[in-house]
């Protein structure tokens, strides 16, 4: 049962909540408003003057790659309105033709392959819940037609075979906690193939359609791949050298007998490889590159393969003849991140998104034969100046122990280097995720608008450097991750340019748990913070998260439920020790969060009001982990500007 307390409780608890050695009376009044699907307390009314400077930048719209419709058509995601849906766009900076009209926004886009591919499968939840139903769309008839169980179960990462016959997709239907994997014809039943318990997903079908590569996932380090027979039901799974390591997609090659497949094993990074268990062929094919192969995909025609590189945030596409595995000369990509990349049916042509520093995701198709790039759309900047865009530099500072650690500094163009600006530190979530190079609007906002300077670390515990990296903050090594921001405060007080003692911090999911530890570690040295919905205390959250996610996060934080870690969870966890939280705090949540409930933001934002602390509250109702809908983004981003220009900019 997921514990959530209202939000009248929020104005109770704060009114009479209050740590040992703290007077009774020293809460502050709560100022309470519901407007629609809003919820805010303490907010201050949003100034006309900002909501205008912001709109151009709240206006950009990216474009991302989601699949080809036929040889000469691409699926798109792109917003026009409320939400992201899909889109047919038809030749390279076509108009974009708007397929899908969904209230809440649009995922897991996948074209149906082969000559029975007549449309494309997608996801949608309600309100956040992340209970995603699987729907077809059908190309001809216009027509959508729902998969799935229509909102019992959680359904996902759906997988067509290579004739469009069959789909795949992880469900919870069973049980409403171990993730299985299904299996149906758009025609037929549904069928439960794999119910081994855990969470497992479907990476390939065999040409044939009769066998089905599989993954149970334990954690960021830890995958357990296996062939499942769709005509027995018998799961084989491989042996993995050292009993551990991480993997990623694994496909059949062309031939149905050998496999290529992205992994870790017996090597810091994760590499791109060859086995053919008939001939005992096993080849590294990326063994000389030390950074992380990321995404991998086959031509129909088995001609080529197309992988992409992920080399300290900047990503490089790669593409090798088979069966030979000869490199293929590739026309020169912008510098950026790649998104999804994908082969055209007739094998000739690659699409992928790419993602800048100063530029919004957009489309690009590769022509192999032709050796060029064409881009197929351009996204909107809302009519800003884009050459005013920052790039940031990539800088490394030394931790409390000697680690090196990797943040992106962007810094206003117009402000000469030694004048000291205020500055804000974003911090990633995940905690296994990696901060990136991309376009974000708040961001430039805040560089060129308000003049101030952002570092976005990453912190022991990213991914993106190896698996050692990604180890270091497991567990009982929970609180070193935070020292490395006290670091980067060293770091930053060590900048001519900057301003230590105007220093906020940012973050959202466990990027949210590092902003609340760092108001309480450093809480003489951080000016503000903006939490978005971030963990309070880990023992907490995992009693309340969604049952199918405890293990995986059991994996990294640790298990609650063993008395030693549950003492230190409570002993580090931000909500315990509220009363070092003086800085004033900014928590948005959304209420039909499944993984960060909406109990961990209630809880945090009535300690620090016990307190007498300074909190800004804001809760969407029809939002769940982050804000999909652009009125509620707009919303959020305009109030957290306003934050940091009272709480970094007025002197």
């Amino acid at each position: 049962m997921r514990l959530r307390l209202p939000l009248a409780f929020g104005l109770a608890a704060a009114l009479c909540f209050a740590l040992p050695g703290h007077a009774e009376d020293a809460a502050k009044p709560v100022q309470r408003v519901e407007a629609g699907n809003r919820i805010s307390e303490n907010l201050p009314e949003l100034p006309a003057e900002l909501i205008q400077r912001l709109e151009r930048y709240q206006n950009t719209r990216p474009a991302a790659f989601a699949g080809w419709a036929s040889d000469g058509e691409l699926l798109i995601s792109t917003r026009f309105g409320e939400t992201n849906q899909v889109h047919r766009v038809r030749s390279p900076m076509g108009m974009r033709e708007q397929l899908t009209f969904q209230r809440e926004p649009v995922s897991s886009v996948r074209a149906q392959p082969g000559s029975n591919g007549r449309g494309f499968v997608f996801g949608r939840d309600v309100g956040g819940s992340e209970f995603w139903q699987l729907y077809h769309y059908d190309l001809e008839t216009r027509g959508t037609r729902l998969l799935t169980d229509g909102g019992r179960s959680r359904n996902e990462q759906p997988l067509w075979s290579h004739d469009g016959r069959q789909l795949a997709w992880t469900s919870t239907a069973r049980n409403g906690q171990d993730s299985d994997i299904w299996v149906r014809s758009l025609d037929g039943e549904a069928r439960a193939v794999l119910t081994e318990g855990g969470t497992w997903y479907a990476t390939d079908f065999s040409p044939d359609g009769k066998r089905l590569l599989v993954q149970r996932y334990v954690s960021i380090n830890d995958s357990r791949p296996g062939e499942l027979d769709l005509t027995t039901g018998k799961l084989e799974l491989f042996p993995v050298d050292g009993g551990r390591a991480a993997f990623g997609p694994f496909l059949y090659a062309p031939d149905g007998q050998g496999v290529y497949y992205i992994s870790d094993e017996s090597r810091e990074f994760r590499s791109l490889r060859y086995h053919n268990p008939a001939s005992g062929d096993m080849v590294d094919l990326t063994a000389d590159l030390p950074w992380n192969v990321v995404a991998f995909d086959i031509a129909a025609d088995g001609k080529h393969l197309a992988y992409a590189s992920n080399e300290d945030g900047i990503f490089r596409l790669h593409v090798l003849s088979l069966p030979g595995h000869e490199p293929v000369q590739l026309p020169a990509l912008p510098v950026g991140v790649i998104g999804g990349l994908g082969f055209a049916p007739d094998g000739q042509r690659i699409a992928l998104t790419l993602n800048g520093a100063t530029s919004p995701s957009d489309v690009f198709v590769v022509d192999l034969k032709d050796r060029n790039l064409t881009r197929w759309t351009e996204g909107e900047v809302g009519g800003l100046d884009a050459s005013r865009f920052v790039a940031p530099t990539l800088v490394r500072y030394p931790s409390f122990d000697g680690l090196s650690i990797p943040a992106f500094y962007y810094r206003p163009a117009q402000v000469p280097a030694d004048q000291r600006i205020p500055v804000v530190i974003q911090i990633h979530g995940g905690p296994e995720a990696q901060a990136l190079p991309i376009f974000n609007p708040s961001l430039q906002f805040m560089l060129d608008e308000l003049g101030v300077a952002v570092l976005v670390p990453n912190v022991r515990g990213s991914a993106g450097y190896g698996k050692t990296y990604v180890d270091l903050d497991n567990g009982f090594k929970r609180k070193d991750s935070v020292k490395d921001i006290g670091a980067l405060l060293d770091w930053i007080e060590q900048q001519p340019g900057l301003d230590a003692k105007r220093v906020g911090v940012s973050g959202g999911s466990y990027g949210g748990y590092m902003v609340l530890a760092t108001l309480v570690d450093y809480a003489d040295r951080i000016a503000a913070g903006i939490d978005v919905v971030g963990i309070s205390s880990f023992s907490t959250f995992l009693e309340a998260t969604e049952s199918y996610r405890r293990d995986l996060r059991r994996a990294e934080y640790g298990d609650e439920r063993d008395p030693a870690m549950r003492a230190f969870m409570d002993e580090i966890a931000p909500l315990n020790n509220a009363q070092q939280i003086r800085s004033p705090l900014f928590v948005a949540q959304g209420a039909n969060d499944p993984r960060v409930p909406l109990s961990e933001a209630d809880q945090i934002v009535n300690a620090v009001r016990g307190n007498g602390g300074d909190v800004w509250y804001l809760v969407f109702k029809d939002e769940g982990h982050g804000f999909a809908k652009k009125t509620n983004a707009d919303y959020f981003g305009a109030a957290s500007m306003l934050f940091w220009q009272k709480h970094l900019l007025d002197e």
